[in-house]
């Protein structure tokens, strides 16, 4: 696909169908990846008899019940993970605040959510509290801010780094649609109740590209552009190398082994994605998590098609129920459709309605953009008289 199709094809897009695409293509993404979530794409192969091309079942079959790693998760046939759980309690904070979201949001209004309100969780096929599902660096957030007491713009320091806080800022990155330095700020500030060093930073560059794939004409290649533009240390690197080797590819099948090298050099974990390395997930200005770079690489192999750019997350292996999640988000804003098939599936399997929450969040986006309005022109008024007139203005 050529640049000018990739522009036409997002110009048009109305914000609801963007917000639409993003966040039911970031659950699709997610339940695709489960259940082969901590392979290697060979290991997926041999598994499945060829790569990964829609929605399967757990990787031990009817075993997954006892089998361990992945025991007592129902990982596979159309479940979504902990990736949407966290994006969807994300859209409840902001239709309760109503506003920019901040880390005191996460702890006034997250973390409750977490801790006290049963919810449909597909894996366990059970209702339960989304805190008795969620991965041990989301418990932090619990265990810090709530029994801690801590700071929550402080209580992400000392979590391991991980891409937890990333997998679930879609929502940020499209109710500051099209303004990627607004939604990267913003996403800090909430990171920061969970994260820190590269994780934080990913959160931040991730709601980033959400935001710029929001933009009217936006393409793969400006979408990592605004990344580039706003990232930092060792993850501004890993995108810039990822993306520069994703170029070079139009098909995920020749990409998958050119950008796990390319990302090697920033990635903690090492080569054994379950058992990693003595220095994995430590703070560093060198280092980056691995599911956003290689989400945007795929996004760019992809030229920004769903399909292709979701399957290339599913079968790089790995995390790649949040590579997938990632790419899913990015793709589903810039435009792409996500398949009805697999939408269905998903939303029947998962026993979740994936379309109400982008109704929802596109009612929060309006209102807050309409609030933001209103403070930019007080602004601009309390400007112009500090100033002693209008103020100029310049391009």
């Amino acid at each position: 696909m050529t640049r000018e199709e990739e522009e036409s094809r997002g110009r048009g897009v109305p914000l609801e169908e963007r917000i639409t695409g993003a966040l039911v293509g970031a659950a699709v993404g997610d339940a695709l990846g489960g259940p082969v979530e901590g392979y290697s794409p060979e290991q997926i192969v041999e598994r499945h008899g060829g790569r990964v091309r829609g929605v399967v079942g757990p990787w031990n079959g009817d075993a997954w019940r006892t089998a361990r790693p992945i025991a007592p998760y129902h990982k596979g046939d159309g479940h979504v993970t902990d990736d949407t759980l966290m994006t969807h309690a994300l859209v409840r904070v902001y239709a309760t605040v109503r506003d920019h979201l901040d880390a005191h949001a996460v702890a006034d209004h997250l973390v409750p959510d977490l801790m006290t309100t049963p919810r449909w969780i597909p894996e366990l096929e059970a209702e339960a509290l989304p805190l008795q599902r969620i991965f041990l660096a989301e418990k932090w957030l619990v265990a810090r801010i709530h029994y801690g007491h801590v700071d929550p713009r402080e209580a992400g320091v000392g979590n391991i780094v991980n891409c937890g806080a990333a997998m679930y800022m879609a929502p940020v990155g499209l109710v500051d649609a099209a303004h990627p330095a607004a939604a990267y700020t913003e996403a800090l500030d909430v990171a920061g109740a969970h994260q820190s060093s590269y994780g934080r930073e990913a959160a931040g560059v991730f709601a980033a590209a959400v935001a710029a794939a929001c933009a009217p004409g936006a393409t793969p290649d400006s979408v990592v552009a605004a990344c580039l533009s706003l990232a930092k240390d060792g993850t501004r690197e890993a995108i810039e190398r990822v993306c520069e080797e994703a170029s070079r590819h139009c098909d995920f099948e020749s990409a998958l082994g050119p950008l796990r090298r390319a990302v090697a050099p920033y990635d903690t974990v090492g080569p054994d994605y379950r058992s990693p390395s003595l220095g994995a997930r430590r703070p560093s200005r060198l280092h980056a998590i691995e599911e956003l770079p290689v989400a945007l690489g795929m996004v760019v192999v992809a030229g920004g098609d769903f399909r292709h750019a979701v399957l290339g997350a599913v079968n790089y292996g790995r995390d790649c129920d949040s590579i997938a999640t990632m790419a899913g988000a990015v793709t589903g804003a810039l435009g792409s459709p996500v398949p009805e098939d697999w939408a269905k599936t998903v939303a029947e399997a998962s026993r979740l309605d994936l379309w109400e929450p982008a109704v929802t969040l596109t009612g929060v986006a309006r209102e807050v953009f309409a609030r933001d309005v209103r403070r930019r022109r007080a602004h601009e008024r309390a400007f112009a008289e500090l100033a002693g007139g209008a103020p100029e203005c310049s391009d």
